[in-house]
C-alpha cells in the first residue's frame, strides 16, 4: 500500500472533489472513507466540494417539511432535518475519529463562525438551533438568517456528513422547503451579507485552515485518485 505523507494521528487529509458533485456519489465515497478510517487504514480526512442541486432529508424530517410539488428528496442517515445543497455552497464532510460528538459539532460551528468573521460577517449560535446565524432585528421585522448548517452521523467512533456554508448560492432553492424545520427564519449567504460576490473557491482555503485549527490537526492535500489507491 502506498504511504500517505502525514499519515499519523495529528494529520487531516484535505480532499477536494470539485464542483457539481452528485450527492449519491459523495455519500458513497464518504461511506468508503469511513470504513477505511474506522479500520485505521486512513488518517482523519475531509472531503470538500460543491454539490449538484439536491434536497436531503435527515432522520428528524417531518412529512410536512418536504416539498409539496413532488421535488425529489434524498433520504440520508445523518441527524437533522431537510436542507438543500448545490452550487455556491461550500460543503465539508470531515470523516474523523471523535469521542464527544456534541463538542465536535460545536467545533464545526466554531469553524463556520470564524470563516464568516474572516470575510467580515458576524455569525453566532442560537440556543436550540443547530448551525450558525446572522442576527435578525425584530424592530425591522428582519428574522435571524441561517448562514451554515450542521448534520452528523457517528458510527464506530468516526463521523460522517458535516457542515454546509452558504457562500454565493441562489436563495430561491430554499423557498420550496422549511429549511431545518424552522418556519420563522431566513436563509442568507456570505455574498448577501457583505454585498459582494464571495464564491466557494475563495472561501475553501480559509475553511480548510479554520477546520484544521478547530480539530487540532495538521492539514495536507490529498488527491482523490491517491485516496482511492488505499
Amino acid at each position: 500500500m502506498r504511504p500517505i505523507p502525514g499519515d499519523d494521528p495529528h494529520a487531516l487529509a484535505i480532499v477536494r472533489l470539485g464542483v457539481d458533485v452528485p450527492y449519491e456519489q459523495a455519500w458513497s465515497l464518504q461511506r468508503w472513507v469511513h470504513g477505511k478510517r474506522a479500520a485505521g487504514e486512513l488518517p482523519d480526512t475531509v472531503l470538500i466540494l460543491e454539490h449538484a442541486p439536491v434536497y436531503t432529508a435527515g432522520k428528524r424530517t417531518a412529512p410536512h417539511e418536504r416539498p409539496s410539488d413532488g421535488t425529489p428528496v434524498v433520504d440520508v442517515d445523518r441527524g437533522g432535518r431537510l436542507t438543500w445543497h448545490g452550487p455556491g455552497q461550500l460543503v465539508a464532510y470531515p470523516i474523523v475519529a471523535v469521542t464527544d460528538v456534541v463538542a465536535y459539532a460545536c467545533r464545526l460551528e466554531d469553524t463556520m463562525i470564524q470563516v464568516c468573521a474572516d470575510f467580515g460577517v458576524t455569525a453566532r449560535r442560537v440556543p436550540g438551533r443547530a448551525g450558525v446565524w446572522a442576527a435578525g432585528d425584530p424592530a425591522l421585522g428582519l428574522p435571524d438568517r441561517q448562514l451554515g448548517a450542521v448534520g452528523l452521523r457517528l458510527s464506530r467512533g468516526v463521523t460522517m456528513h458535516g457542515f454546509a456554508l452558504n457562500c454565493a448560492n441562489d436563495p430561491s432553492w430554499f423557498n420550496r422547503i422549511t429549511p431545518c424545520g424552522l418556519p420563522d427564519v431566513g436563509v442568507s449567504s456570505l455574498s448577501a451579507e457583505t454585498g459582494r460576490r464571495i464564491v466557494v473557491e475563495e472561501v475553501m482555503p480559509i475553511a480548510e485552515k479554520r477546520l484544521a485549527e478547530a480539530l487540532g490537526r495538521q492539514p495536507f492535500d490529498l488527491h482523490e485518485e491517491d485516496l482511492l489507491r488505499r
